[in-house]
């Protein structure tokens, strides 16, 4: 799995002019699931992204993670985070999970998350036509992937 998480003061995703998640401070976690990724990845990946240490304290320095700011998550499907450009210049989404594996694994991820963090998350709608928006604050963005696990 592959997450691009931003820091925000604020995001939605809205698809047909109706909002569907909506949050306040807090997380927007892109995500991307391949073909072999497993609940260990998404057991990782969860804990990492609760877990990150993002938000200031009283000193000004990241030392606080979006459980402990009593922060929000918004989950959104993104299968262009595994882009390939190698060749040419239309991009290979060959790594990107198909639908039917990448919905149950998407869906786990989720719920995965609201258990860590302890309370329900915002999510987009898989495989729609979704518009992000954000206040990215800092700006703060960190990518992570669950091969690396850097």
């Amino acid at each position: 799995m592959r997450a691009v998480i931003q820091r925000v003061s604020k995001a939605q995703v809205t698809i047909d002019g109706t909002v569907r998640g909506a949050i306040e401070q807090g997380l927007l976690v892109l995500v991307a699931v391949e073909e072999s990724d497993n609940r260990e990845d998404i057991e990782w990946l969860s804990g990492k992204i609760v877990r990150l240490r993002v938000f200031s304290d009283q000193n000004r320095v990241m030392n606080l993670s979006v459980q402990e700011v009593a922060g929000n998550v918004l989950v959104v499907s993104q299968f262009t985070l595994f882009a390939s450009t190698r060749k040419g210049n239309r991009p290979s989404y060959s790594r990107s999970a198909r639908p039917e594996v990448a919905l149950p694994l998407y869906e786990q991820f989720c719920s995965q998350v609201s258990r860590d963090l302890g309370r329900p998350v915002q999510t987009g709608d898989f495989g729609a036509q979704m518009l992000v928006t954000l206040t990215n604050d800092g700006p703060v963005t960190i990518i992570i992937d669950s091969r690396l696990r850097e």
